[in-house]
């Protein structure tokens, strides 16, 4: 699954990468980097070694690293599970499990994306944008209703004191507010369905997430590939 990623959004060349499949050996990394990407949010809701080891397990087929080289530099994850969007509040470990991928469920209609993380040194490169493509492709192939995920909105600390996080992602979703991350998934076809509370220790924003849904365009329910 190794591909090229040699375009800036501005058209310059840049340094290839490589897109391949998550691996145990990539467990240490992937670590390292979920904590220096989430500084403010409490390590025991981020991405542990057992985690990635589940991941591994469970739905490697869900989980897509990136390398400069030998070096990690962003990575995302994933499970396939059943979820109702008209009750979307909820913990991250509803979702996926308190290890992040014990409730992978291969009948299920959703991915639901539980990390995208790009190294800080290697933001505005357009792996972000590459990641959920990538998210986006197995779905298609998949044949699964969407993605959905509780997302950071790291943009909110600055305005808890004057808004909710409600109105927050609402400003957001219209425009009249910028999100770094929130936005960035607006940008890439997401629509944001609301505020999910306590999603996960963050105390810059009050433990708030946003919660975002992709919807398959190509998705035939009729032709939904279930296992035994």
């Amino acid at each position: 699954m190794a591909q090229p990623d040699t375009k800036d959004p501005d058209g310059t060349t840049q340094t290839e990468l490589a897109y391949v499949q998550i691996a145990p050996e990539h467990a240490e990394a992937l670590e390292e980097l979920e904590r220096i990407s989430f500084p403010t949010a409490d390590p025991k809701d981020l991405t542990s070694v057992a985690t990635i080891l589940m991941q591994c397990d469970k739905f490697p087929e869900g989980g897509f690293v990136v390398l400069d080289g030998e070096r990690i530099v962003g990575f995302a994850m994933g499970i396939i599970v059943d979820f109702d969007l008209d009750d979307f509040q909820h913990h991250i470990d509803d979702a996926v499990g308190p290890t992040g991928a014990e409730l992978h469920d291969p009948n299920g209609e959703w991915y639901y994306g539980t990390d995208i993380v790009v190294h800080p040194d290697y933001r505005g490169r357009g792996i972000g944008r590459r990641l959920y493509e990538l998210r986006k492709d197995l779905v298609r192939r998949h044949n699964r209703a969407g993605i959905v995920a509780g997302g950071v909105i790291p943009g909110f600390a600055a305005h808890k004191h004057e808004i909710s996080a409600e109105e927050y992602v609402r400003k957001v979703a219209d425009g009249e507010l910028f999100d770094p991350t929130l936005s960035f998934q607006i940008a890439n076809g997401f629509e944001a369905r609301g505020a999910i509370a306590g999603y996960m220790r963050d105390a810059a924003v009050d433990d708030y997430a946003s919660f975002i849904v992709w919807h398959n365009p190509d998705y035939d329910p009729d032709a939904l590939a279930r296992h035994d």
